[in-house]
Order: structure tokens, then sequence, then C-alpha cells
């Protein structure tokens, strides 16, 4: 029986912190969620594994124990599991978001191993196939895993909000959401729809880049208009359409602030943030002939 290196398994180091071994969890658990790759053994068996991994190390007393017998591994390799495992008197509470037995049987159908030899061995009791305080009673207490799906958005959402249709692949077969997205919806956030739990990718935007609430363009401006001074058009992303003063000697790269049309802030739909607007020459590419000679006539005036 080989030793089992949860740390690695959630690629953590030994001094991690509680928080960062849960996101490490939650990350690898949604990439191999077999929701997510149907019928992907290699899935299924990471997903185990993981599962395993945070089983022992999201509760404090286990993982001393687990750090204990890593030390002392030889000396209980070479002694042999005593009847239990050296940890057979270990209870555990608490809430978590691994899987119980139970539930891995009903994602993988029944006889399905959810933990193993090297687990059961030191943390479940010889011959049993779950740790003490994991079986059915216990089982019956602990919320169900919810399911988790990524929804992409584009920015348009995020900005006011609407209405999506979302098929979610469940254990059940395919099912189909309506989902109300809210505006201010962030990149990364989740959106509850009953058991499902919706995980928020905002999508490359082809005119604007977003940074927070903020959001960026570019505008292209005659030359005449960057040396004189003048007007031009914005278009934001809700579609209006802002006429900007461009002040006399702007300059290739210099931005204009358009406060309160970035993005809203979650549950403060009033409370936006910025649009900034780098301003970019528009040079012709063909000249008349009298344009041409009032560009000659401004290069001879040329001091720079």
């Amino acid at each position: 029986m080989d030793f089992r290196d949860y740390y690695s398994t959630l690629g953590v180091a030994k001094a991690a912190t509680a928080k960062e071994i849960k996101q490490a969890f939650r990350r690898l658990a949604r990439k191999h969620h077999p929701d997510v790759n149907p019928g992907d053994r290699g899935s299924e068996a990471k997903f185990k594994e993981l599962n395993e991994a945070y089983e022992v190390l999201s509760d404090p007393e286990s993982r001393r124990k687990y750090d204990e017998l890593g030390a002392n591994w030889r000396h209980y390799e070479q002694a042999g599991p005593a009847a239990g495992g050296p940890f057979a008197d270990q209870t555990r509470g608490g809430n978590y978001r691994s899987m119980t037995p139970e539930e891995m049987e009903g994602m993988f159908g029944a006889g399905a191993s959810p933990f193993s030899d090297f687990f059961n061995t030191f943390f479940g009791g010889q011959g049993q196939s779950a740790p003490r305080g994991r079986g059915p009673a216990r089982a019956r207490t602990r919320r169900q895993p919810e399911v988790e799906h990524e929804i992409a958005l584009d920015l348009e959402a995020a900005l006011g909000g609407r209405v999506e249709k979302v098929v979610v692949q469940g254990a059940s077969g395919p099912r189909s959401l309506e989902v109300r997205i809210p505006a201010g919806v962030t990149d990364g956030s989740g959106l509850k729809a009953g058991d499902v739990l919706l995980r928020v990718r905002l999508l490359p935007h082809p005119r604007f880049e977003r940074t927070g609430r903020d959001l960026r363009t570019t505008l292209a401006v005659p030359v005449t208009t960057a040396v004189l001074g003048g007007t031009a058009e914005v278009v934001t992303l809700s579609g209006a359409r802002l006429s900007v003063k461009v002040p006399a000697g702007t300059q290739p790269g210099q931005k204009l602030r358009l406060r309160g049309h970035g993005l809203p802030a979650a549950g403060a739909p009033d409370d936006r943030g910025d649009l900034f607007v780098t301003v970019e020459m528009r040079v012709p590419t063909t000249l008349s002939p009298e344009a041409t000679t009032h560009y000659e006539a401004l290069r001879a005036l040329e001091t720079d």
C-alpha cells in the first residue's frame, strides 16, 4: 500500500492555509467533475482523489494526524496497519463540500469505491468504506452538493441584466433552466438556480476592455480635430451616442474620461464605473489636390 500525498493531489504546499486548500479543491473539482467530463475515466479517478484529499485536509484534526502519519510513514509501513489503523478512533465533524460514499455511489453507480485502501486503513477503520461519522445517518443531514455549470455572458448582460436560457448536464441528463442575470454581475461570480450554481465568465468584447467596473475603448479623430480641437462622437456599451469635446493639441494615446458610463455595481445599478476613451489619429490615406496643397503649406510652417 503506497502513501497518498494529499497536498500534491490538491497542488498546495504543506503550509497552505485552510482557505488555500478549499480554493484549490473547488477549482480542481470543477475542472474534473464528471458532469463536465462525461465518460472520461481519467477525470472520474481524479475527482475521487480530490474528494479524498479534501476529506482529510479540510478538517484540522484529521490534517494534524495526517501530517504525523507522513512523518512516521515508514514506521507504520513496517509495523503493518493495526486493527482500524492508527487513527481508527477518529471522529469527524463539520460541514464540508467533499462527498459522502453514498453521494459518490449516486454519481458513479453502486459498487464504486470512493476512497483508497490508504484512506480506509488510516482514516476509516479496517474493512470500512468510510470514516467514522460518515455513515448513512450523517449523510441524511448533509446538504447535497450543488451542480456547477459555467455560463458565458457578454458585457451587455453585465451592464443591463437579462434572462438567459441555460442547458445544464446533470446526473439524470440535460435540463433547461431560465436564469435571470442581474445587472452588475462580475467575472467569476456565482448565480444560484435551484440546486445549480452557475459560474459567470464574462466574454471579451470587440470594442471595450473591462477593468473592474471601468470600461476602455478607442476613438479615432481627424488630425485637424486633434490639432485645432473640436467634438467627436463616442458610442457607449449601451449604444448611446455621446458628443465629447476634444481639446486642441490632443496627443495620440491621450485619454478622455466619461464618468458614469462604465459597468454598474451589483445590486446598485446607478453606481456606475467610468468609460475611458483613448484618442487615436485618423490619418487620411488619399488626398485631393487642394488638400495636398494645404498640407504642404502646413509643413512649410512647421517649426518643431
